[in-house]
C-alpha cells in the first residue's frame, strides 16, 4: 500500500514518522518543504503538489490547519481531487467541520473513491508516541480496510458512523477539552497566589479526583515555562468555534465552551499567543 501524507506540521509530522516505523512506503507534500525534512530524512518521498501525492497514492491522509485549508487541498486545481485515482480512499485527520466533512465525501463519491474523516486526540505526545485516539466517521468498507494502519497511530480507534461523525466526536472532545484547560489554568493561578508549592501541588491532584490528561502534560511544562506547541492555541480557538457553530445548528447552548472560547480569544487576538501550545492562556492571566 502507498499511502500518501499531506501535512508535515507538529501532529504529521508524528504520524508520518510512525507510518515509516511501521514499514508503510509514505509519500508526502508540505507547504513550505523545509517542514518536512524529518519525515524525508526518515524515509518518506516528496511530492511537489498535492495532485501528485493522489496521483502515487492508493490512501491519502491529510493533517492541515484550517476548514478552508482542506477545501483547497482537496478541491484546488493542483488539489487531491485533481489527481486521485478511481478506487483510492481519502482521509482527512485535520479537525475541520462535519458538514465539509459530507461535502468532500460526496465529492470522493463523485470520483468513485471512498472518504473518511478520522481527526485526532492526543496532541504532539500522542503523535509521536502512536497513542492517539481515532475519531472515525464516513464509508464504513474504507474504515475496516484502514483500521491496521489506524492502530499503528493511536490506541484507541473507534467509528461513528457515516460521513461527519468523525468531526462530531472530535468536538465533543474538544468542549471537554476547553473545561480541562480553562481548569488547570485557574488551579495553577489560585495555588501560585496562595503561596504553595506548585509540583507538590501537581503531584497532589494528579493522584486524586482532579487528575486529567491535560493536567498531566501541561502543567509540567507551564512549571518549565516551556509554551512551545503540543497543540496550537490558534488551532483550538477554531475548533472551539467550530463547536459552538454546531451547537447553534442543534439548538444547544454550551455557556462553559462560549467563555473558554472568550478566554482563547483573549489569548490568540488581544495577546497575539496565538502560535504558543493551548497551555501559554495562563500568560493571559498573569498579564491582567
Amino acid at each position: 500500500m502507498q499511502i500518501g501524507f499531506i501535512g508535515t506540521g507538529v501532529m504529521g509530522t508524528g504520524i508520518v514518522s510512525n507510518l515509516l516505523q511501521a514499514g508503510q512506503k509514505v509519500v508526502v507534500y508540505n507547504r513550505t518543504k523545509a517542514h518536512a525534512q524529518t519525515v524525508l530524512a526518515a524515509g518518506a518521498t516528496w511530492a511537489e503538489t498535492p495532485k501528485d501525492v493522489a496521483a502515487q497514492a492508493d490512501v491519502v491522509m491529510t493533517m492541515v490547519g484550517y476548514p478552508s485549508d482542506v477545501e483547497e487541498v482537496y478541491t484546488g486545481d493542483n488539489g487531491i481531487f485533481a489527481g486521485i485515482k478511481p478506487g483510492s480512499i481519502v482521509v482527512d485527520m485535520t479537525t475541520s467541520t462535519p458538514s465539509l466533512a459530507v461535502k468532500l465525501t460526496k465529492l470522493a463519491h463523485d470520483h468513485n473513491v471512498q472518504a473518511l474523516d478520522a481527526p485526532v486526540s492526543g496532541g504532539d505526545v500522542g503523535a509521536k508516541n502512536a497513542t492517539l485516539t481515532v475519531m472515525v466517521g464516513g464509508d464504513k468498507s474504507a474504515y475496516d480496510h484502514l483500521l491496521p494502519v489506524f492502530q499503528q497511530l493511536g490506541q484507541r480507534v473507534a467509528y461513528f458512523g457515516d460521513a461527519g461523525k468523525g468531526q462530531h466526536t472530535k468536538m465533543a472532545n474538544q468542549i471537554m477539552i476547553a473545561g480541562t484547560m480553562t481548569g488547570l489554568t485557574e488551579m495553577l493561578v489560585y495555588a501560585k497566589a496562595a503561596g504553595l508549592d506548585l509540583p507538590q501541588v501537581l503531584a497532589t491532584l494528579s493522584s486524586g479526583g482532579a487528575d486529567n490528561w491535560s493536567m498531566d502534560n501541561y502543567v509540567p511544562r507551564i512549571l518549565k515555562d516551556d509554551y512551545t506547541p503540543g497543540f496550537f492555541a490558534k488551532h483550538f480557538l477554531k475548533d472551539l468555534r467550530i463547536a459552538l457553530q454546531e451547537a447553534d445548528k442543534m439548538d444547544l447552548d454550551l455557556p462553559a465552551t462560549k467563555q473558554a472560547k472568550l478566554l482563547y480569544e483573549a489569548m490568540v487576538d488581544d495577546f497575539g499567543l496565538g502560535n504558543d501550545g493551548t497551555q501559554g492562556l495562563i500568560k493571559t492571566y498573569e498579564q491582567k
